[in-house]
């Protein structure tokens, strides 16, 4: 959904719910005060840790899926009935919007979407602004059977072993090679995963890349491949939802995710770990 979209969705009373997803993983705190300081009006702020993950574990990645109905709990806070279109955004390419979307989906709600060009967008387009709090909505979301699949590690595992999945990473290449971690304690990547940053899915300016570049981009990492055979990852299963929604968009439907991700596939020191100097 385009800026000019989503503001004359709302001047003409339509109503859509509009969840502000920015976010910071060096600050936690970063999203809450960005909503605070701005946001389009009457948009609910979606915390990444509290709202978006679970609280991390001993043996899970950095951001868990959260539970179905805690999830959906925050949702009817927000406003979001199943009859209701629901609009997420941030301020950093999507890489946070898309997470909330998939979880969205995940949960069987049938209109998400991604405001293209995230808040940068809205602003560049001259649209209104608001700071401060919202008041709680009075939603009645209620979670579905699970319509986006997931994969376990051992699944996983056991899939590229066998040759029956093929494993994307959105994550920088420069994370992927196991040049540099900065987040991680191990460096490294899946042994037999391709690198997809997320980063390529849009442009200069944050806007979607069309369907065709996508299709594109994702068949040559990945030619031959049926779509339902690809799982996604990244460091903690967050910007992996971007290349998700990046192969809906290209018309690529029925990869699965695997949460845990990096973060949570170096808690086992008997997994294996693949580095550019083939370490």
């Amino acid at each position: 959904m385009t800026a000019d979209e989503l503001a004359e969705a709302l001047e003409r009373g339509e109503a859509p719910i509009v969840i502000d997803c920015q976010a910071s993983l060096a600050d936690p705190a970063a999203g809450h005060r960005a909503w605070m300081s701005a946001h389009v009006p009457g948009a609910a702020h979606a915390d990444l840790e509290t709202d978006l993950s679970a609280p991390r574990t001993e043996h899970s990645g950095r951001h868990p899926l959260p539970d179905p109905e805690v999830f959906a709990q925050s949702a009817r806070l927000w406003g979001v009935s199943r009859e209701r279109t629901v609009v997420a955004y941030d301020d950093s390419n999507g890489a946070f919007a898309t997470r909330c979307w998939w979880l969205f989906r995940w949960l069987g709600h049938p209109d998400v979407r991604i405001l293209d060009g995230g808040f940068a967008a809205w602003r560049r387009a001259g649209h209104p602004t608001e700071a401060g709090g919202v008041a709680a909505g009075r939603g009645n979301f209620r979670p579905a059977p699970a319509s986006m699949p997931t994969v376990s590690a051992d699944f996983l595992q056991a899939g590229l072993a066998s040759g029956e999945l093929s494993l994307l990473d959105a994550r920088a290449a420069s994370r992927f090679q196991g040049r540099e971690e900065p987040i991680d304690p191990v460096a490294g990547h899946v042994p037999g995963a391709v690198n997809a940053p997320f980063a390529e899915n849009v442009d200069e300016q944050g806007y979607w890349r069309a369907p065709e570049a996508l299709a594109a981009r994702y068949r040559e990492r990945l030619p031959d491949r049926d779509p339902r055979s690809v799982v996604h990852m990244c460091g903690s299963g967050v910007t992996a939802c971007h290349n998700l929604f990046a192969m809906e968009l290209a018309g690529l439907r029925g990869s699965a995710l695997y949460p845990g991700s990096w973060s949570e596939w170096i808690r086992d020191p008997q997994r294996p770990v693949a580095r550019d100097d083939g370490g």
